[in-house]
């Protein structure tokens, strides 16, 4: 029994075989590695040979710490590595200068532990911090000129600096479910309008849980395109005779005529 309780905690092992199996070309022509839902526990150090890498999916694992050494994927322009168990990103990231995508949603990071280095990624165009541990947001996120949408949402923030919120690119600011003080929460109203729900992913980049919210979504919508009105709803038009239901209605009247012209 002890045995296997530590082979589990070790989680699974990636090789390299593994890994280059699962290197996807991306609809853009990028290589694309996903290793999501692997039950991963520590960043699998055989995929610093594969540098050369687009895109990185660590996505739902249960890994601690991401290395510096990520600062080897000088190519990486997507990275999610949401729905893990990150207390704190290292300050290499920063080094990632081609990034415009970067997930760590549903992690345990908190303010303290977030690199300003992140500062340094100014080709970022989306960042979601959602679902983390943050009390408050650095105000030297305001350097990312480049970002079009940031997630916030369910932290412990009480305020976003106005450096953030004034970015000049930012179409999509998700602050919801945050602890705003009610003296600010007009402060922040004209940011949380900016806030779209609607979102085209695929359905493997969904966790359980947000599958299913979107399924059901689907399903009642689904139900009010095919639904049909009512016969006490059908729209009546008493002025309107058509000549096939006045054919009908006369049809033996004609019959008799036809026979004693």
């Amino acid at each position: 029994m002890v045995k296997g309780k530590a082979k589990d905690q070790k989680g699974k092992k990636i090789t390299m075989k593994i890994a280059k199996n699962s290197i996807r070309i991306s609809s853009d022509g990028g290589r694309r590695l996903d290793l999501s839902k692997m039950g991963i526990t520590t960043f699998p150090k055989c995929i610093l040979k594969l540098t050369d890498i687009d895109e990185l999916d660590l996505s739902r694992n249960m890994i601690k710490k991401i290395p510096s050494s990520i600062q080897n994927f000088q190519k990486l322009r997507w990275l999610d590595l949401h729905s893990n168990q990150l207390e704190e990103l290292p300050r290499a990231i920063g080094n990632l200068q081609n990034l415009f995508y970067l997930n760590i949603c549903n992690n345990k990071l908190t303010t303290k532990n977030l690199p300003e280095e992140i500062n340094l990624l100014k080709n970022l165009r989306i960042l979601n911090l959602g679902l983390n541990c943050l009390d408050s947001i650095p105000t030297s996120l305001g350097a990312l000129k480049e970002l079009t949408e940031i997630g916030l949402f369910d932290n412990t923030l009480t305020t976003i600096p106005n450096s953030v919120k004034k970015l000049p690119k930012l179409k999509k600011l998700n602050a919801e479910r945050n602890p705003f003080p009610d003296s600010t929460k007009s402060e922040h109203a004209d940011s949380i309008k900016r806030i779209q729900t609607l979102y085209l992913v695929q359905e493997k980049d969904l966790c359980c849980s947000c599958l299913k919210v979107c399924q059901d979504k689907r399903d009642n919508l689904n139900k009010l395109k095919n639904g049909t009105p009512s016969s006490s709803k059908k729209p009546s038009f008493p002025l309107l005779l058509t000549p096939n239901s006045f054919a009908k209605d006369n049809q033996e009247e004609w019959r008799l005529r036809e026979k004693n012209p």
